[in-house]
């Protein structure tokens, strides 16, 4: 049974249960590796609960899909938040557990470090982060790695469960510390294997004369070899895809039409602008039965898109705002094969 492109991203309960695995092997291999041995299957439980902790912040219902979409990843993800709240939970600790007291600069450095990677691994993903909510400015975003990605993740889950098997010998030590190596190089590749399809973008652009207003580039699903850049022009988008297993001649980049007056005239209107301001400007707006469709540009491909937002109505000639509504996806019919594919042969997946 095929399984779509972008379904394991648009499926946002399966997504939200993967991720959270990342970040719960992330919090419990840094919490073993720096823990007293004796203490370390505790350690390991206590790193994988505030690994997971800011992402509850997905029970909040803030009103409206826009609100929900938008401010998921803020205050709980903010470092002028986990910082404080992570001496506080320390605090606590040393009042409660006498393993804490006896080592507390460790345990500090537990807590500090299980909550506050979850926002920097985060940032590391085309969704963003508010690293530092309430400032006012746009979610960080790299968008070096996919939300899900097995050579990041299964190190350190490989390096858990054998940490939490004999947890008190030196062998525990080493594992959990090569499990978080192995990752933290992976991830340092991610932004080596961005910047080289970066500069193949702006070049394939400027060799064919297109003047784009700004560049997004983001690996395609569940690997780090397959890339997809969009690039932002004064009535639409280009797309493209790149794979550095191939030796291509130079990126081809497919353009597409946005209804840019449209999202320029309802500009006014609270979600329109909320949306634009938390995807950096890579949006597409549509009007379909003068109802104006906004579609996040980071997460999908054309013409499949996983955030897309039913805004505003026209009236009269105007634009008014209605209650936010995200549309159901279309998956389509492309499968997961159809990503390695395109790695190894630029005519395929297109």
């Amino acid at each position: 049974m095929a399984v779509t492109l972008y379904s394991v991203c648009s499926l946002a309960n399966a997504e939200r249960k993967l991720d959270s695995l990342t970040q719960a092997a992330l919090g419990a291999g840094i919490a073993g590796a720096l823990a007293p041995p004796r203490s370390r299957r505790r350690a390991m439980l206590l790193g994988a609960m505030l690994g997971t902790l800011p992402d509850l912040d997905v029970l909040i219902d803030y009103g409206d899909d826009v609100a929900n979409f938008t401010r998921h990843r803020g205050f709980s993800h903010s470092l002028f938040v986990l910082a404080p709240l992570s001496v506080l939970l320390w605090a606590m600790l040393q009042w409660r557990w006498e393993a804490v007291r006896g080592a507390p600069g460790r345990w500090l450095a537990v807590i500090v470090l299980a909550l506050c990677t979850h926002p920097l691994l985060d940032c590391h993903t085309a969704y963003g982060t508010q690293l530092f909510w309430p400032v006012d400015m746009p979610p960080i975003k790299w968008a070096t790695i996919f939300i899900i990605d097995p050579a990041y993740t299964l190190p350190l889950i490989a390096a858990g469960v054998y940490a939490a098997w004999r947890p008190t010998t030196a062998g525990a030590q080493r594992a959990l510390l090569a499990g978080l190596g192995i990752s933290s190089l992976y991830l340092a590749w991610t932004w080596y294997a961005q910047a080289l399809v970066r500069n193949d973008a702006l070049a394939a652009l400027d060799a064919a004369g297109i003047e784009a207003r700004q560049v997004f580039v983001t690996p395609a699903p569940l690997n780090s070899v397959l890339w997809r850049v969009v690039a932002m022009t004064d009535d639409g988008y280009l797309e493209a895809f790149d794979s550095l297993f191939l030796d291509e001649p130079e990126m081809c980049f497919r353009p597409y039409r946005s209804d840019v007056d449209s999202l320029a005239a309802a500009s006014g209107v609270a979600a329109v602008s909320r949306l634009d301001w938390f995807a950096g400007g890579f949006v597409k707006s549509d009007v379909i039965d003068n109802t104006l469709h906004i579609a996040d540009l980071r997460m999908g491909h054309e013409p499949i898109y996983v955030f897309t937002h039913a805004v505003a109505r026209r009236v009269d000639g105007r634009w008014q705002a209605i209650v936010p509504v995200r549309l159901p996806v279309s998956l389509g019919d492309r499968s997961l094969g159809e990503v390695w594919e395109r790695i190894w042969s630029e005519t395929s997946a297109r």
